[in-house]
């Protein structure tokens, strides 16, 4: 799974409240490789989580569309938040957001809200064009993950800087198992089909299966 080229991924950036919910339901998916919050959707200049100004709290996600397309993560998206209300708020930072990168992603979020919106009536979802995405701070990042210091340790043998830890698929999907949208099992069926060595496979998955949850 690490071995899968950058060039073969798509992006896309989107809000749907809070983005530590969002960042494990997503991470939880296969053929998602990478995710990390941050704000994005405004014009104020490194924002952070204390002073975002007027950006939104999204999740970037990079995936492989050979394993998962648009129309499966959209709709996760629509059946996981309600663009009317999120949170109890209605403001820029908890903003139903799609962020498109180009006409193509465009036209793709455009079709899917279109049957989306046949099925369940208008989406109060805001769609416009992506500029920058500000990550946020580490501590927001895999968050659910590490509210268990025990993973985070076991983990760094693998993935010795945050920084690395953060952007590793393994880590996305843990946070996926932490909040409860992944079991262990179906994520050790899932990674006995990653493209890593043999030797670091089974590394990897007994140290998975020594986590104290």
């Amino acid at each position: 799974m690490g071995n899968k080229a950058d060039n073969n991924l798509r992006t896309i950036t989107l809000g749907m409240g809070c983005y530590w919910s969002p960042e494990a339901l997503f991470g939880a998916v296969p053929g998602v490789v990478r995710t990390r919050v941050g704000f994005a959707g405004g014009t104020t200049n490194n924002p952070t989580y204390r002073d975002m100004g007027d950006h939104t709290e999204t999740v970037e996600l990079q995936f492989d569309p050979a394993q998962v397309s648009y129309d499966e993560l959209l709709e996760l998206f629509w059946n996981n938040h309600n663009p009317y209300n999120i949170n109890g708020y209605k403001d820029r930072q908890y903003q139903s957001l799609f962020l498109y990168r180009d006409r193509e992603q465009e036209e793709d979020f455009r079709r899917i809200k279109d049957r989306i919106e046949a099925d369940k009536g208008g989406l109060d979802t805001e769609l416009a064009p992506f500029h920058t995405f500000y990550p946020a701070e580490s501590r927001h990042q895999k968050y659910y993950l590490k509210r268990f210091p025990d993973a985070v340790l076991k983990l760094s043998k693998f993935y010795p800087s945050e920084e690395e830890l953060e952007s590793s698929t393994l880590a996305a999907r843990l946070n996926g198992v932490a909040k409860g949208f992944l079991n262990l099992e179906r994520l050790q069926r899932e990674m006995e089909q990653w493209s890593i060595p043999e030797g670091e496979l089974s590394s990897m998955l007994s140290l998975i299966r020594q986590i104290r949850w």
